[in-house]
């Protein structure tokens, strides 16, 4: 039998085996330029204004940074992007990354099409999950009421009725066909109801397995104390709790918003905090491992190498139904395919859409690279090794 070496991040001829060499110097060239704040922030300008005055940009687009960070522009192309990562034993995570359509007319337009991804994930064993966000088929200002505790008019509460009868219909869906439904994070002054209708779907769907997933944000303070309050809930009232961990996507957004409102900023004090309640909350969910799924979305090689050694002291199976690690389509495939070569059941995020409704992700994505401290370094620096690795 062939000895399984010790698993490591460091290892590139792992990380970057799905990667052409023409395609690794693409990234190589692409990551070089994402590093540099002021182009991130020009791009940011200008290609949503380039779309406006209809110039072709679409194909440069495309070929560049959609291509790296996204699956395709339809389903259909997503699950050829699915069917390439699979062969390497990663999953998806399919995520429609339309953002910013609204209107009750956009809202229920939304809920066949993530039936249709749901269906579609049941015929494949390459695709576990799919993703959702309550605001693709709420208001925001309905769910800041919500979040509030204002009392709603009768107009208002006919329409929340209907935000939670879309969602009731995938996550049934998601139950009828076994796929997992993972309930993205919202600001911290709309939680309150994503994190309601969440815990619903859950104690209605997740009796005898884990198929809806909230999301827990651990660079807000509070989280990790509401992921046991949580478990707690869940284990009370004999239903699997669902837990997506991440660190967070609105730091500077939430942070500013309490600076001008004058309210204390629910953002931890420190990097280091926000690592401890982390790497907390990866602990206690293996510690009751047979009272939740636990979804480790994070791109951090410390927190995914603690998740690994405590399966491992645990006597986890590396491909236990109830842990799945995942990252980002176009990053970190270090964490990613050395945690796959070594059993550990691993998906990438994987967002699809029209190039121009997927810009708004896209940008995102750009400017939270250039925010993170030391990522595109430590993305250049494995893409340049493996370079030099394979004499290119």
């Amino acid at each position: 039998m062939e000895k399984q070496l010790p698993l490591s991040f460091d290892n590139t001829a792992i990380a970057f085996e799905a990667k052409t060499d023409k395609a690794l110097k693409k990234a190589n060239f692409l990551f070089s330029n994402i590093g540099k704040p002021w182009l991130v922030k020009m791009g940011a300008i200008f290609t949503p204004l380039a779309f406006k005055l209809r110039l072709p940009v679409k194909g440069i687009i495309k070929n560049t940074i959609f291509s790296q960070f996204c699956g395709g522009e339809t389903l259909e192309e997503a699950a050829h992007t699915a069917l390439q990562l699979g062969n390497y034993h990663v999953g998806v995570v399919l995520d429609y990354g339309v953002e910013a359509m609204e209107g009750e007319h956009s809202y229920d337009n939304a809920v066949p099409e993530f039936i249709r991804a749901i269906r579609y994930a049941a015929s494949r064993p390459d695709i576990p999950f799919i993703a959702i966000k309550v605001t693709g088929f709420a208001r925001f200002e309905l769910l800041e009421k919500v979040h509030r505790g204002d009392t709603l008019s009768a107009q208002e509460q006919q329409e929340f009725i209907r935000v939670r009868s879309r969602v009731h219909s995938i996550a049934e869906a998601a139950a009828q066909f076994k796929v997992g439904l993972l309930i993205d994070a919202e600001e911290s002054w709309i939680q309150k109801p994503v994190d309601d209708l969440t815990d619903e779907m859950m104690s209605l769907f997740n009796k005898e397995h884990v198929i809806v997933y909230n999301t827990f944000q651990m660079y807000c303070h509070d989280r990790f104390d509401f992921l046991c309050k949580s478990l707690d809930k869940a284990t009370k009232a004999g239903y699997l709790l669902g837990a997506k961990l991440v660190r967070g996507a609105y730091m500077e957004k939430e942070n500013k918003r309490a600076a001008e409102n004058n309210y204390p900023t629910p953002i931890q004090p420190s990097k280091a905090a926000t690592d401890k309640d982390y790497n907390a909350a990866v602990q206690l969910c293996l510690d009751n491992i047979d009272k939740l799924g636990v979804f480790i979305g994070t791109h951090n090689e410390d927190s995914c190498m603690l998740a690994a050694r405590t399966m491992d002291a645990k006597n986890i199976p590396h491909n236990h139904p109830h842990v799945s690690f995942s990252q980002l389509l176009g990053m970190s495939d270090n964490i990613t395919f050395n945690l796959a070569h070594a059993g550990y059941t691993v998906t990438k995020y994987l967002p699809y859409g029209p190039v121009k409704d997927v810009m708004p992700y896209l940008i995102r994505r750009a400017q939270e690279n250039t925010s993170i401290a030391g990522q595109m370094g430590r993305e250049l620096g494995l893409i340049r090794k493996e370079m030099k690795r394979r004499g290119i």
